[in-house]
């Protein structure tokens, strides 16, 4: 029997995937051969999907970008048992884009079948769970806390100080939520993740409550995401029928339930206390804090608050110890970064790397440069609301701290890359526009201040007073800034504010930029 990978992946599936597995069934059933066929998840190589592996004695071989209707040709010529073929990549392994990585949270995707907790368990899932029902609550945390751990959502807020302050408020009933509502441009490690390897998302949740002493879980995914959200529900199954989940975890006396609840749409919804709001059936508005949710959350209980790729890290940590996770990364960046490489580039997908990796060794070496061929222009780091960095940026390393002090955010590690042809007006204004579209609308900043913005950004395009709107933009983002409730407001000058300084001559600007 010859073991086939097709992955599942939404991109991969978006290519033809689909069409493809079930061509590879039926051309090797009539040609007798005995082959079962594992639906993985994406190894990350956007580019080369829909990218099919064959189990051979050597390793599993790849081949890129197969289409339905090359499954007779590849057949005939030896594919099942790795033989060469223009598509044929050699033992995906040893592919460069694979090897240089350092895949801790992403080590099972496109490796095991997403939905055998057998094959989760073979590839070392589950220890980090059994050492935890081992420790006590507080040892666990401290854990987390020791390795470094900050949110991956963006803010980047240690872990531990989140979690010993839910373990350490006095309620009858605590929650974990996982932020999956992944809504940034240029992002997708998320739903790579619940897609590849669900499991993992699973016990780090489990975990966080054993930490924490929460016995129940939400997972709040972007109704954008359907195949995201069946697979996970496949997956809270499986691990409901295996005693994963339940009133006794692995048969110990922790309890931990875990449903899924999908969300309606909005952007601002990312943001953890308008996710609240959503969770509890109410309209999707940003909370005035304090209270913190992690004294004051989910129908007013204490909660854990993190995202996926946050979440999904904590395995690892408790599998192989603080320190080790703590050995990756740099200054207070510690551990590794899914980061997500879109937008016009030749090498398009997810890279997991220790904290301290270049923007330009990401995006050149990594990344291929553009896919145009034509040279960047600019980058964008963390989603529509990050600024705009130049190749005078490109030596950054990134972390946290080193990409603030550039004037930038790291985000939930979206990059996305634009070549000269970009118009940087046209982008400042989308900032602005797209703010005005997804404001939840409570604060006036946010609210009124981003429609302003787009018609200031207008009259300056259209060179009126050029000088005077140019100083009324700045003033409308600093009050954005410094007045809004939460990062949708608060955030949007960013991107405005690092084209104008960066790319003047787009906005036709004929003063000087202050």
């Amino acid at each position: 029997m010859t073991k086939v990978f097709v992955s599942m992946d939404s991109a991969a599936l978006s290519m033809g995937a689909n069409e493809v597995a079930a061509a590879i069934s039926e051309h090797a059933a009539k040609a007798g051969h005995d082959v079962t066929i594992v639906r993985n998840g994406s190894r990350g190589m956007l580019w080369l999907e829909p990218l099919v592996e064959v189990e051979t004695e050597a390793g599993r071989v790849g081949y890129a970008n197969v289409s339905a209707d090359q499954i007779p040709e590849l057949l005939a010529s030896g594919f099942l048992s790795g033989s060469s073929h223009d598509s044929c990549l050699g033992l995906v392994e040893e592919l460069d884009f694979l090897k240089n990585q350092t895949r801790i949270t992403f080590a099972r995707v496109g490796v095991t079948d997403p939905l055998s907790l057998a094959d989760y368990e073979a590839h070392g899932g589950l220890k980090g769970l059994r050492n935890a029902i081992a420790m006590t609550p507080a040892n666990i945390v401290n854990e987390v806390t020791e390795s470094g751990l900050r949110g991956r959502g963006g803010a980047g807020f240690p872990a531990g100080i989140k979690w010993n302050t839910v373990l350490n408020t006095e309620s009858d009933q605590k929650y974990v939520c996982c932020n999956a509502d992944e809504g940034d441009s240029g992002t997708f490690a998320d739903r790579m993740l619940m897609e590849g390897d669900p499991f993992t998302l699973i016990e780090g949740m489990i975990i966080a409550g054993i930490a924490v002493g929460a016995t129940e879980g939400l997972i709040y995914v972007r109704s954008e995401y359907p195949h995201a959200i069946d697979v996970l529900n496949q997956a809270i199954a499986i691990a409901n029928e295996n005693k994963l989940l339940g009133s006794s975890v692995l048969g110990s006396k922790f309890a931990f339930n875990l449903e899924v609840r999908v969300g309606a749409g909005s952007y601002v919804c990312g943001e953890e206390t308008a996710m609240l709001e959503s969770l509890e059936g109410k309209r999707g508005m940003v909370r005035a804090k304090p209270p913190i949710p992690a004294l004051v959350g989910l129908f007013g209980k204490p909660t854990v608050i993190n995202n996926v790729m946050t979440l999904s890290a904590v395995p690892m940590i408790l599998a192989d110890g603080a320190s080790s996770y703590q050995s990756f990364g740099m200054d207070r960046s510690r551990g590794t970064q899914v980061f997500q490489l879109a937008g016009n580039i030749l090498r398009g997908g997810i890279v997991e790397l220790p904290f301290g990796i270049t923007l330009g060794d990401l995006v050149n070496t990594v990344g291929g440069g553009t896919h145009s061929g034509r040279p960047i222009k600019t980058v964008q780091i963390g989603g529509p609301l990050g600024a705009y960095l130049g190749e005078e940026s490109f030596d950054v390393p990134m972390g946290y701290e080193s990409l603030a002090e550039a004037g930038g955010m790291l985000g939930h590690g979206g990059i996305v890359v634009f070549d000269d042809t970009v118009n940087m007006a046209k982008q400042a204004r989308f900032a602005m526009e797209f703010c005005a579209e997804e404001s939840c609308g409570k604060c006036t900043p946010c609210r009124i201040g981003s429609t302003r913005g787009v018609e200031v950004i207008d009259r300056i395009v259209a060179g009126e007073d050029q000088a005077k709107n140019l100083e009324l933009l700045e003033d409308l983002c600093e009050v954005m800034t410094d007045g809004s409730l939460c990062a949708m407001g608060g955030l949007t000058p960013l991107p405005v504010r690092s084209a104008l300084k960066l790319f003047p001559a787009d906005f036709g600007i004929k003063v000087e930029v202050k």
